[in-house]
C-alpha cells in the first residue's frame, strides 16, 4: 500500500502534515539537511519551477536560502534560520520571507525500519494561517511522493556500498 501523507488545520494558527516514509531515520533525515538531495526533491514537478539555489547551513543558527523560479526574472527567495537541529529527530526553522510567516517544526521518529514525519508550521496569527492558504499544503503530497522516489534510490545505492 502507498503511503499517503495528510494535512490538517489543528487550530487557528497551525497546520500538521503527517506521512510514514519506507526508510530509516538517518535517510530521511539527510534527504532534508543535504543540499545536493533536498533540490531532488522539494520542488513539486507539476509546477514547472525550477529550485534554481539551495543554500542550507543546518546548525543552531545556521540559514537557509531557496530560490525558485522559471527565470531570474519570476524568482521568489524562501529563506530563514535554523532555530534547533537535533540530527535524525528534529529540524526547526524560521520563515523570514514574510512579517506573518510560519515557524516550521519537523519530528522524525523511526518505527519499524520506516520514518514517522510530522511538519508542524506555526503562523503568528490566524489571518496569517488564512493568507497562507492551502498552496504549500496542497503541494506536500506531490512533494513527499518525490521524496519516496527519491528514497528508493537512496536505498538501493546505500545497500550496494
Amino acid at each position: 500500500m502507498k503511503n499517503r501523507t495528510t494535512v490538517e488545520r489543528k487550530s487557528e494558527r497551525e497546520l500538521v502534515v503527517t506521512r510514514t516514509f519506507d526508510g530509516p531515520t538517518r535517510i530521511v533525515f539527510e534527504a532534508w539537511t543535504r543540499p545536493e538531495l533536498f533540490r531532488q526533491w522539494w520542488v513539486p514537478k507539476s509546477m514547472g519551477m525550477l529550485l534554481r539555489s539551495c543554500e542550507m547551513d543546518v546548525r543552531v543558527g545556521g540559514g537557509y536560502r531557496l530560490v525558485f523560479g522559471q527565470d531570474a526574472a519570476t524568482a521568489m527567495a524562501f529563506f530563514g534560520k535554523y532555530l534547533e537541529v537535533i540530527p535524525n529527530a528534529r529540524l526547526v526553522w524560521t520563515n523570514e520571507e514574510s512579517d506573518d510567516a510560519a515557524v516550521t517544526t519537523v519530528t522524525f521518529e523511526e518505527k519499524g525500519g520506516k520514518t514517522l514525519l510530522v511538519l508542524r508550521e506555526l503562523y503568528p496569527s490566524k489571518q496569517a494561517l488564512d493568507a497562507a492558504g492551502t498552496g504549500a499544503a496542497d503541494a506536500m503530497p506531490e512533494q513527499f511522493e518525490q521524496l519516496d522516489e527519491l528514497l528508493v534510490t537512496l536505498g538501493a545505492s546505500a545497500g550496494r556500498s
